[in-house]
């Protein structure tokens, strides 16, 4: 009987270190993935002071002078801020929305999945048309959006995700599913100062942004998409996108970004103007081996922000070329 129960609790002490065991390892596990979140995604205001206090005499970025209303320069790899000015200033976003739009379509919408150009759509002057009937791949439709700012492409995607969207978030209201997924995602990345009212970042009226935000918190967004989805965004670093329709039809998008040739090691940029908004750019890209930059500047001007994000991109180069 005694050599029953020794057994019994044997294998009940084995049982808890193996219990333990695993909770180890899944507390590990789970440390090690909030640590590459957190790096990525600065959230602590005290803690972003204190890094931005850290390089607050490096003189690339001391000397820097923007027209931008804010700005915010983070180093994703360290966590460590390069640069701040009103970060937290909430200022109309302007297309910079629709990288929060790609987002949520790439969760509800495969690459492939063919999307129907609708006959209604207007031309636009400064990206093309889509042949209206024709059908697109959804990761196409996506590209071509980011890379020509389309405007009608946001909405196309935007109605075309709302049942999936629908299906897949109780909450979410039909007809504006993708609006309402934009902001619960901005809710759950802790972007305090950021709202969306429509898909595009289209100025609602004279006096009404279609999306607000501030510079911290399109930093913060551009980190979680070059960490969880780079792919969705690579062709905002090409000059030009074509795409193909499933019947063969081809429509070309010129870039809207003017500094991509100047950016060494780019990933992906947005920009966005609307008269509210001014100029914006943001950019991620790989300043050396082992420090990826984000760079976010809002409310500059039309060609401001491509002289202000040349002014960031210089000084990144220099403070790490002094630290190598």
């Amino acid at each position: 009987m005694e050599k029953h129960i020794d057994r019994a609790r044997a294998g009940s002490r084995l049982l808890r270190l193996f219990g333990f065991g695993v909770l180890s390892i899944v507390f590990l596990l789970g440390v090690s993935l909030a640590w590459g979140f957190l790096t990525s995604v600065p959230r602590s205001p005290a803690q972003s002071a204190a890094a931005a206090e850290v390089l607050s005499e490096r003189a690339p970025f001391s000397a820097l002078s923007l027209r931008a209303k804010g700005a915010f320069v983070v180093d994703t790899s360290t966590g460590t801020i390069l640069y701040t000015s009103a970060p937290d200033a909430q200022l109309p976003l302007a297309s910079l929305t629709k990288v929060a739009l790609a987002l949520v379509a790439a969760e509800v919408v495969a690459p492939d999945t063919a999307i129907t150009i609708p006959r209604d759509v207007p031309a636009s002057s400064s990206t093309g048309k889509l042949p209206a009937g024709s059908r697109f791949r959804a990761g196409d439709l996506i590209s071509w959006m980011l890379v020509g700012s389309s405007n009608d492409a946001a909405e196309i995607l935007a109605q075309a995700i709302d049942d999936p969207l629908t299906s897949r978030y109780r909450d979410a209201p039909v007809g504006r599913a993708a609006v309402w997924r934009m902001n619960d995602l901005a809710r759950a990345l802790g972007l305090t100062h950021t709202y969306f009212l429509n898909p595009s970042g289209l100025d609602e009226s004279p006096t009404q942004s279609g999306a607000y935000g501030s510079a911290r918190d399109v930093a913060a967004l551009f980190a979680y998409a070059v960490q969880t989805d780079l792919m969705l965004f690579a062709d905002t670093s090409q000059d030009s996108v074509t795409i193909t329709s499933l019947e063969g039809k081809a429509a070309m998008s010129f870039n809207t970004d003017k500094v991509l040739a100047e950016i060494p090691g780019l990933l992906m940029g947005k920009t966005g103007y609307t008269d509210l908004a001014g100029g914006n750019l943001a950019i991620a890209f790989d300043a050396s081996p082992n420090h990826r930059i984000v760079a976010v500047v809002l409310g500059s001007t039309q060609e401001g922000r491509f002289e202000d994000m040349r002014a960031i991109a210089s000084a990144a180069r220099d403070a790490f070329s002094v630290a190598r």
